[in-house]
């Protein structure tokens, strides 16, 4: 009824060898997905230390660095000098939402360390969000 293929898939014939491109294991893809998940949200926390200045904001961006690093083989994440101008609600937002995406992917990759501080950050920004003297710029 159907007519078997005679011919090597035009995929397979092209790629070569299977070594001509790095391969990268699902564990691998999902662990920098999460590294990047939390980088991006130690940038924004580091940009709320220098609009408003908390212990809180501190142990989170060393926790953050702590996940990130163990996640990219010991490698600290770089840090930039964050500017002291913005919209505290904004970054709350936002940082609520990387919290969430990184909270996604700790749990699909069954990490609990980096899904239990995901999940910390989130509940601290929405706690932020909903108590408008969180939202103050320091003096």
């Amino acid at each position: 009824m159907y007519e078997p293929i005679r011919t090597k898939s035009v995929h397979s014939t092209m790629a070569g060898t299977p070594s001509d491109f790095p391969h990268r294991s699902r564990e691998e893809e999902l662990d920098i997905q999460l590294a990047g998940h939390l980088a991006a949200l130690l940038a924004v926390t580091d940009e709320l230390r220098v609009l408003t200045p908390s212990a809180g904001l501190d142990t989170a961006a060393e926790r953050l660095t702590g996940e990130i690093s163990r996640l990219r083989g010991g490698r600290a994440p770089l840090r930039a000098a964050p500017a002291a101008a913005g919209d505290p609600a904004a970054l709350h937002r936002r940082a609520h939402a990387l919290a969430g995406r990184a909270l996604v992917v700790a749990a699909s990759r069954a990490d609990t360390a980096a899904a239990i501080l995901s999940a910390e950050r989130m509940d601290a920004h929405a706690a932020a969000l909903a108590d408008p003297r969180e939202l103050t710029a320091a003096p």
